[in-house]
């Protein structure tokens, strides 16, 4: 019987997948079994050597002073917002509602962080080009309450930071980075999570660096960003059972450091091939009937996904899945018209660049070790479905 494709249409077996996980696992098998066992052998599961090496090897890698290790993307997320004091979470005053301008292009844990943290997120529409803030509808989005700006890198490309600095620092306004989907990227020759007052990283498993499990970290050059990130993520503790608040469970275990450290020796070279493989797409798909993502000349792209633009969006990820090719959408809906946040009263039109991305944006198999024969059917085949320009 026919697998089912996500949209309830019958679809091929599998034959590129979005993703492939294990494809990676045997080069690395003997240095990740080491590793595991190792941490096993020490009895030191939660904390300890595993998790500071890979603190000091990530803050070298991004060129930052500091990296906290925690629970989760979102965890890194909230944990930096609530160092920097925001609104009504428990380093806020509590007498204020905090804004944090965002976009609204993102996966949800970006305003997730927001109200979880004592805040309000507010939106700016996304560049039409990279998907991330333009800075040009930011300056509108600030009010009296903004207390910080959250870009997001989406997709691996940096947004773009110099106007975003350039406003906040005239407001007095934080610089949150989201860049759980840009591990490597540049920006102007500084590597994302290193540009803004802290950067957050997710080590989810599908990332340019993904754990074998969740994962987190908080990226900064501002010593009490990083204490209080520090004490929020172990129950707010200063002292082992001496709470000077009500923190939380955010800690990264050793087995995952531990695997993480294997893999961040491999990251410039795993990004260096999402770029080649990104690259073929390009020269593949030039006369195609799809928009292509640029890369700004200021930039360098990692292509955490390589999403292109497609009239008839779903009808095209359809004959794709037909065909065995896992295309993905990411994001369908986007953030101000979630259910979640209905209470904002936001509605279509509110937002046109992200809304307008959210139907026609297609999401094309990207990873090392994806092949030239997989990365020609991909592009054969949304030759067939969509036709040539």
């Amino acid at each position: 019987m026919p697998a089912r494709h996500a949209d309830g249409g019958e679809r091929a077996d599998v034959i590129v997948p979005s993703i492939d996980l294990a494809a990676g696992y045997p080069k690395l098998r003997d240095e990740i079994e080491t590793a595991v066992t190792a941490v096993l052998a020490s009895g030191r599961y939660i904390g300890g050597p595993e998790v500071e090496a890979l603190e000091r090897e990530f803050a070298a890698f991004c060129g930052a002073r500091e990296a906290v290790a925690v629970g989760s993307g979102t965890d890194a997320l909230r944990f930096a917002l609530m160092a920097i004091g925001l609104g009504d979470g428990p380093r806020g005053d509590g007498a204020r509602r905090d804004e944090v301008v965002t976009s609204p292009f993102s996966f949800v844990a970006t305003t997730e962080a927001i109200s979880q943290a004592g805040g309000r997120p507010v939106f700016a529409d996304i560049d039409p080009e990279t998907f991330n803030l333009a800075p040009g509808g930011l300056e509108e989005a600030v009010t009296p309450r903004t207390r910080a700006i959250l870009p997001v890198h989406l997709y691996g490309h940096p947004a773009d930071m110099g106007p975003i600095l350039d406003l906040a620092g005239g407001r007095d306004l934080a610089v949150i980075e989201d860049a759980c989907q840009a591990h490597g990227a540049l920006h102007r020759g500084a590597r994302a999570g290193a540009i803004g007052d802290a950067g957050c990283f997710s080590f989810y498993p599908t990332k340019n660096l993904g754990a074998c499990g969740e994962g987190g970290m908080v990226t900064t050059s501002r010593p009490e960003i990083a204490a209080a990130v520090r004490q929020l993520r172990d129950h707010g503790q200063d002292g082992k059972y001496h709470h000077v608040e009500e923190g939380y469970n955010g800690r990264l275990d050793a087995l995952q450091a531990a695997i993480l450290r294997v893999k961040l020796r491999r990251l410039d070279g795993w990004n260096e091939r999402r770029r080649a493989v990104a690259a073929r797409y390009r020269e593949a798909l030039r006369d195609v009937a799809v928009k292509l993502p640029p890369e700004r000349p200021w930039a360098s792209h990692v292509y955490h996904q390589f999403a292109v633009r497609v009239e008839n969006r779903d009808a095209v990820r359809a004959a794709l899945a037909r065909r065995g090719i896992d295309a993905g959408v990411h994001y369908p809906i986007p953030l101000h018209l979630q259910p979640c946040y209905a209470r904002m009263g936001l509605r279509e039109g509110s937002y046109p660049h992200a809304e307008r991305a959210a139907r026609e944006i297609l999401t094309l198999p990207i990873y090392p070790e994806l092949s030239e024969g997989q990365i020609d059917r991909v592009c054969a085949t949304l030759r067939e479905a969509v036709g040539s320009r």
